[in-house]
């Protein structure tokens, strides 16, 4: 039993031993590489790329090949012809010189003429736009835009990410310490259960004592089980979204915040830096050309173009090249075109005055998360101070207590406030390095 023991012992300290340990930037790096949100982005921009080749294509000309093969169960061109109506009497007396009596009688009679049976037709024709109002161009440019748009989505994107990581991260830090301050109470508890045990039997302490510490130990365990249960949920929620296959591992951070002053804020020159700005003016800019594009389609288009066609309609094999331009002038589509310009130039404007109206919204939240960087900074170091002070005074409580000049509950009740500040202090920093990173997004950076 003895053995299996050892063996067991030695397994659990392999397995802890070989636990990855992750830095945040190496969480944000897998998250980068491999968050479901960020794959989709860049699908979009693949997809705009190809758009946007697409659109170029329409400055090119276009060619189309016809073929056709019919075989009708009559001639499509039929006529009846009737030679007596065409001859004259002269001819008619020239003629009856020439030929006999049956053949004159033979064109009395009507003739039937029927064409176009069956045949074979083929074509191949390049048509080149000239002047199609500014569609292409304009169509050309709106491509370039919504790729622009999509990688400005993108960026916007790995900004959430990076955002989601980072409190995921500091959610694991928050509970990796305050396991280690349950540990550290935990040890502490056990030091005092064991000079209150040793009071206790000599005489000098009552057993409430005794029990008012190993009620506290009660509550310590049932910490440890929830932080633990905490921790397990957190590291598979990590790993599902940072795409990780470990998830028994731990994460390492800089012990110290560092304070240095922020740089003065210029919301002006800041704002034109963050990518909810510059796609706002990717919506006004889309918004323009769509309009532009919406005015071209009510304007006439021109185009000139080449063929080369075959056919055997009249029982023969004829092929002939040509070239050809048109002109298409929308008439009626005017009256509807009007109507859809009015909309584009609505959108248009609409548009507009979300920039305008955002752009403040922008600056705001720029001073917004300066201000709350500030108040998280000072938090933290009022939660330092709150630290120091609880640890003084349950050192004092400590002292006082094996002097026998204050009670139990007192003891536990400093070895709480102490506990309680270390928390603070745990949940002060992690959300002083949350506040930093929003500051860095609002600015653009």
């Amino acid at each position: 039993m003895k053995k299996i023991l050892v063996i067991f012992c030695s397994v659990c300290c392999c397995a802890t031993a070989t636990s990855q340990t992750y830095t945040l930037e190496q969480l944000k790096d897998s998250a980068l590489q491999n968050n479901i949100a960020i794959r989709s982005a860049r699908h979009t921009i693949d997809a705009a790329q190809q758009q946007r080749k697409e659109a170029f294509t329409k400055y090119f000309p276009s060619v189309s090949g016809t073929g056709l093969w019919f075989n009708a169960n009559k001639g499509m061109a039929k006529m009846d012809i009737d030679p007596s109506g065409m001859i004259t009497p002269e001819m008619g007396a020239t003629l009856s010189q020439i030929f006999p009596a049956e053949a004159l009688a033979a064109l009395a009679n009507p003739i039937s003429v029927s064409m176009m049976k069956n045949g074979t037709i083929a074509s191949l024709t390049a048509v080149q736009p000239v002047f199609a109002g500014g569609q292409i161009i304009n169509g050309n440019k709106l491509a370039k835009v919504g790729e622009e748009a999509s990688r400005l989505q993108l960026q916007l994107s790995e900004n959430e990410v990076e955002k989601t990581t980072e409190e995921y991260f500091w959610q694991m830090v928050s509970l990796q310490e305050k396991m280690k301050t349950v540990n550290t109470v935990e040890a502490l508890l056990a030091d005092i259960a064991k000079d209150v045990d040793v009071a206790v039997r000599a005489g000098v302490a009552l057993r409430n004592d005794l029990l008012q510490v190993q009620l506290r130990q009660n509550d310590i365990e049932s910490s440890k089980l929830k932080l633990n249960n905490g921790l397990s949920i957190l590291r598979l929620l990590i790993a599902q979204y940072c795409g990780l296959r470990d998830t028994s591992f731990t994460v390492s951070f800089p012990q110290e915040e560092t304070m240095a002053a922020l740089p003065q804020l210029n919301p002006d020159e800041a704002l034109l830096a963050t990518p909810e700005y510059q796609l706002l003016g990717k919506q006004v800019e889309a918004a323009s050309l769509q309009k532009k594009i919406a005015v071209g389609e009510n304007l006439p288009t021109v185009a000139v173009g080449a063929g080369y066609n075959y056919h055997n309609l009249l029982d023969n094999d004829r092929s002939f090249g040509m070239i050809f331009a048109t002109v298409s002038v929308p008439i009626s589509d005017w009256w509807g075109g009007s109507h859809a310009i009015k909309r584009k130039k609505i959108e248009q404007q609409k548009a507009e005055e979300q920039l305008a109206d955002n752009s403040e919204l922008l600056k705001i939240r720029m001073q917004k998360a300066r201000n709350d960087v500030e108040e998280a900074r000072q938090q933290l170091a009022i939660a330092q101070r709150s630290v120091e002070q609880a640890e003084e005074n349950l050192r004092l409580n400590r002292n006082f207590y094996q002097a026998g000049t204050t009670k139990m509950s007192d003891l536990l009740e400093a070895q709480m406030l102490y506990q309680q500040a270390l928390d603070k202090k745990t949940d002060a920093f992690a959300n002083c390095q949350n506040k930093l990173l929003e500051y860095r997004q609002s600015m653009g950076q």
